[in-house]
């Protein structure tokens, strides 16, 4: 092993924690471990991924790192091998599943667009009725109706005893409602989930 190839020095600086020879091994390793990933992936996005994967190991790692012939890329080479073999078999399995999902037709492509719209616009809607609630009375409303406490449970989050918290409650949800006007369906179930004691 040449002097110019021993990594002795620089590698025990970058076990101590110095970022300075860990930059030092990554400019000296970088293009031979990304050649490798490159190898062993379809997609260079994939082989950069399976490179910086490699380093961080690498850094994480790097008390227990042993060198190989005065240099830490065996160990690299190994890291970066296994870890694009990860990704690939990753993959393979993520294709496979894609394949078996079932295709759905334009007209159902459509309808869960329009769901999707409805959705967000009465998601918009909810926000603009929550935000003119007293500040008690929506965070009551977000605690059991969003977040499925018990109205017991909600009260004292918001400085309230149970039973002002329930009759609170039930005024807010009918201000809701009517503020929502002939479209409360979608939320009329959510809130009524909130009626828990």
């Amino acid at each position: 092993m040449s002097e110019q190839n021993d990594e002795t020095e620089i590698w025990s600086r970058a076990r101590t924690d110095s970022g300075e020879a860990f930059a030092e091994l990554f400019r000296r390793h970088r293009d031979s471990v990304f050649r490798r990933a490159a190898a062993l992936v379809d997609r260079m996005q994939d082989a950069d991924d399976a490179t910086a994967i490699a380093f961080f190991e690498l850094w994480r790692k790097r008390r227990s790192v042993v060198l190989v012939d005065g240099t830490v890329l065996p160990w690299l080479l190994v890291a970066v091998t296994n870890t694009a073999r990860n990704q690939r078999r990753g993959s393979v399995r993520y294709r496979r599943l894609l394949a078996a999902l079932p295709r759905s037709d334009a007209r159902d492509a459509e309808q869960e667009a329009l769901t999707a719209i409805e959705t967000e616009v009465l998601g918009i809607r909810l926000r603009e009725a929550l935000s003119v609630l007293d500040p008690k009375d929506a965070a009551l409303l977000t605690l059991t109706a969003l977040d499925g406490l018990s109205v017991a449970d909600a009260a004292p989050l918001v400085g309230l005893k149970a039973g002002a918290a329930r009759t609170r409650l039930m005024r807010a949800r009918r201000r809701l409602q009517d503020r929502l006007g002939r479209h409360p369906s979608h939320v009329t179930w959510s809130l009524s989930e909130g009626e828990r004691a």
